[in-house]
């Protein structure tokens, strides 16, 4: 039973940093968005992210463990990357096709995990939770093209 739990919490971490991740990214390009369309859209994606990530922390927490972001230095490369890939081009149609690629990021990132923890014992809750982030994610990225 202990390695079961520990697997359930194992994947629930690595779920609930990658939504995080997708939340910092989302926060740090809303303010360069400039259509109002376009911002609700990134708003309803950083809602999503905000409900998944509260979903992770809840198991986490009914595990008996706590939510643990993604580390400083990776965090920090991300922002960098995020603001080099802006300089030359803030438009909403470039940020748009960076939430793609990030986007499909997380469904790639979310298919790895859902491979690797699926037929290992885990709970059902939180498989549900893996195929719900991926649904989420592959809809964002149907939503985005509309602003490429």
């Amino acid at each position: 039973m202990e390695q079961t739990k520990t697997k359930n919490s194992e994947m629930i971490e690595q779920l609930y940093k990658n939504v995080k991740m997708g939340s910092d990214s989302i926060i740090k390009l809303m303010p360069k968005a400039t259509d109002g369309k376009f911002k609700t859209d990134l708003t309803e994606q950083l809602n999503g992210y905000e409900k998944f990530a509260s979903q992770a922390r809840k198991l986490l927490h009914d595990a008996g463990c706590e939510a643990k972001d993604e580390n400083v230095m990776t965090k920090m490369w991300a922002s960098i990357g995020m603001t080099m890939n802006t300089l030359t081009d803030s438009s909403d149609s470039h940020l748009a096709q960076m939430v793609v690629e990030g986007s499909t990021m997380g469904v790639t990132d979310t298919l790895k995990i859902l491979r690797e923890y699926e037929n290992t014992g885990v709970s059902e809750d939180a498989l549900a939770l893996a195929r719900e982030i991926i649904k989420f994610e592959e809809k964002n990225i149907e939503t985005m093209k509309s602003h490429i």
